[in-house]
């Protein structure tokens, strides 16, 4: 299996004790088990209750399957990406409101009013931070470099000694809204740059996510999001592998869909 769990993984423990319901693992700062706010079967999310970087809130989002580097990601999965940045939002949000688990109800998923939801996104924006701390740099409170994971706080970042702080700067700082966007302008040849304002682009998770040649060829790399049938989404695997990159060894082949018909006149 690509990306299969790595014995001694701190983070990969993490994510099998939320899936067998028992918190025996030690988390990445050896403190106690961490509290499991998510799990579905792309993220766990737990909250950082030993070292935060803010009194209001931080929680870290572990990618499932043991992805190594923000670098294996590639255009297919913007919509991982999005779900990432969307479940940050609303958790931080639950731990600001309410007293009760975020696991009490699931991503919503009804459409919002446009002006609503970009005032929501602004909103959001304005108060949380969210994103990956990129390498050679680390956390050195949660020094796992090679299982993905995100950072999401709540501003501001109260907690932050001077030498931690290197981490989570402009420095090596990725921002997921700017990961989204550098993304999306690779490979529609477009400046969708997100801002403090949102542009109509951001609320479309698939925008961007596949690729292809002029003589319509589709070039997307398979996904490593899985789809959730009951919301209507896609599987990922059904779109081909770039020629020549890990996973078109790990898939190798086109799929039956990975022509776009040719426009007859």
């Amino acid at each position: 299996m690509a990306f299969a769990p790595k014995p001694g993984c701190p983070m990969c423990g993490i994510v099998a004790a939320a899936s067998a319901a028992a918190l025996s693992p030690s988390s990445p700062s050896n403190a106690s088990p961490p509290e499991i706010l998510w799990r579905d079967d792309n993220f766990t999310v737990y909250r950082e209750t030993a070292n935060p970087v803010s009194s209001k809130g931080h929680i870290v989002v572990v990618f499932n399957l043991h992805v190594p580097s923000l670098y294996t990601l590639s255009s297919s999965d913007l919509p991982l990406l999005v779900t990432l940045r969307d479940l940050s939002h609303r958790l931080l949000t639950s731990l600001q409101t309410s007293s009760s688990s975020p696991l009490a109800s699931p991503v919503s998923t009804h459409t919002q009013n446009p002006l609503d939801a970009t005032q929501h996104l602004r909103a959001t924006r304005e108060k949380f931070r969210i994103g990956f701390i990129t390498p050679p740099f680390k956390d050195n409170k949660i020094p796992v470099t090679d299982h993905l994971h995100a950072h999401a706080y709540v501003l501001p970042a109260d907690r932050l000694g001077w030498w931690r702080s290197v981490a989570y700067s402009s420095v090596a700082w990725y921002e997921v809204d700017d990961l989204v966007a550098e993304i999306r302008e690779e490979t529609s040849n477009n400046r969708v740059r997100s801002g403090a304002t949102p542009r109509p682009i951001d609320f479309v998770p698939d925008a961007g996510a596949r690729r292809g040649t002029a003589d319509g060829i589709e070039t997307t790399d398979a996904g490593l999001l899985i789809a959730d049938p009951e919301r209507g989404e896609a599987s990922p695997n059904l779109l081909p592998p770039t020629p020549g990159t890990t996973r078109a060894q790990l898939h190798p082949g086109p799929s039956s869909d990975a022509s776009i018909p040719h426009l007859q006149v």
